[in-house]
């Protein structure tokens, strides 16, 4: 392979392990876990519940250290950060989008886009223009004003994808991000990310149990027991969603 040609990874970990201490007993909840995505992937994390999806989640996203083992977001190996640097690279790198939203409920659809943009120090004129943008693309220009309340599970999650995209993230961490949604908003929630992913470039990695999600990854990733137990190509699954 030329220099050219070199794959740029977005995402690397490196014998990943997170061992908790319950009692006598030790929890392996990440055991060794290596792993490469490539730079725009869409990648779905699969796996039956406490197989170590959330887990990963929470590392690569530095929301909690790992007991051994590297993580690297654009060739930063973020388990040797500290905590300030932590925040800087979660603000401006990583993107998430939660199972329950997580909006702001006294802020408008606006502002909530705009919120990650005030941490990341971005003028009050682009930050109101890029949020904007991101929201009439999500399909809710005619929603700017409105509090989630106000808002279906949809459409917060719509406003949820617009935050993600904020700060023009390296990575996006959605977390079951049909879970709440019903079987056609999931679906056009799924197809909004893909779209998304294909246009702006942005790589993706989902954990999920929705099997339509299938359809949209690159490459799925099936956990069990807190290792990874296969990993492979969507035309290498053989089933329709």
């Amino acid at each position: 392979m030329s220099i050219s040609e070199k794959l740029i990874y977005t995402l690397e970990t490196e014998g990943l392990k997170k061992y908790y201490k319950m009692g006598p007993e030790i929890v392996k909840a990440l055991d060794g876990v290596d792993l490469r995505v490539v730079k725009g992937e869409y990648i779905s994390i699969m796996g039956p519940s406490g197989s170590g999806k959330t887990t990963l989640f929470n590392m690569v996203g530095g929301l909690d250290k790992p007991t051994a083992g590297k993580i690297y977001i654009d060739e930063v190996d973020i388990s040797k950060l500290d905590a300030y640097e932590l925040a800087w690279l979660r603000c401006r790198k990583i993107g998430y989008i939660f199972q329950t939203f997580n909006l702001i409920p006294v802020m408008t659809a606006l502002e909530n886009v705009m919120l990650p943009m005030i941490f990341a120090g971005v003028d009050a004129e682009e930050r109101r223009k890029r949020a904007i943008e991101l929201l009439n693309r999500v399909g809710l220009g005619d929603r700017l004003e409105h509090k989630p309340v106000e808002l279906s599970g949809g459409q917060q999650q719509r406003v949820a994808i617009a935050r993600a995209l904020a700060n023009n993230p390296a990575i996006i961490l959605a977390d079951e991000p049909t879970g709440n949604l019903d079987l056609d908003t999931g679906r056009s929630i799924i197809m909004l990310l893909h779209e998304l992913n294909r246009e702006k470039g942005v790589t993706v990695m989902a954990a999920t149990h929705d099997l339509k999600m299938i359809d949209v990854s690159d490459r799925i990733v099936w956990l069990r027991d807190g290792k990874i137990q296969r990993i492979e190509k969507r035309k290498e699954v053989s089933l329709r969603v």
